[in-house]
């Protein structure tokens, strides 16, 4: 049973505007669509709004006849699929109020989700087969490892590379993060 439903517009979160560009039938760029980003999840268990601006299924990335990769209500696995991509927004509200009692059940919908969940000492800590791009937008968040965590704040960037990992928003605010997920290969060294 999922817990994400489609939610409509709150004050705890900001809609993302999301410019689509493509080719007219001249051959001339042009801006195909301009509205908030229509794939807008609210977790039931914890209040993580994640909104999915684009997705690709395949590398490269076929470019043609417009086709809206991330439409209301399609349902994303946490990481893309083979070859594929995910571009997210996620509001994170401060642990305060997402670590609560259904922090076991959003801990094994994690796991469920296609993340390895670990039993470490966040209870979103999860690890994904791809190569992340993770930029602070708004606010701060700690980046916490199995071992070590650091301090992110407004325009710091991470490149976390398939590893153990969890986001602690240990703030009375919101945090805005973009992520780029790339699926990736672990090759033995």
């Amino acid at each position: 049973m999922s817990t994400e439903k489609a939610v409509n517009h709150s004050p705890n979160y900001k809609p993302v505007r999301r410019i689509v560009t493509g080719v007219n039938g001249e051959g001339r760029s042009v801006i195909i669509s301009d509205s908030d980003t229509p794939n807008v999840k609210l977790h039931e268990t914890t209040p993580i709004v994640a909104q999915v601006v684009w997705a690709t299924e395949e590398m490269p990335v076929a470019i043609g006849a417009y086709r809206d990769a991330a439409p209301a209500d399609v349902a994303f696995k946490a990481p893309p699929g083979k070859n594929g991509t995910i571009f997210r927004i996620v509001d994170f509200p401060p642990d305060s109020m997402a670590q609560n009692s259904a922090s076991q059940e959003a801990a094994k919908e994690i796991e469920e989700s296609g993340h390895r969940a670990t039993d470490a000492r966040h209870f979103l800590f999860h690890k994904t087969e791809t190569i992340d791009y993770a930029i602070v937008l708004e606010g701060e968040i700690w980046a916490l490892m199995d071992e070590g965590e650091t301090l992110m704040k407004t325009g710091d960037v991470m490149v976390q590379r398939a590893t153990h990992h969890s986001w602690a928003n240990r703030t009375e605010q919101f945090c805005r993060m973009a992520f780029v997920l790339i699926d990736a290969q672990e090759v033995d060294a």
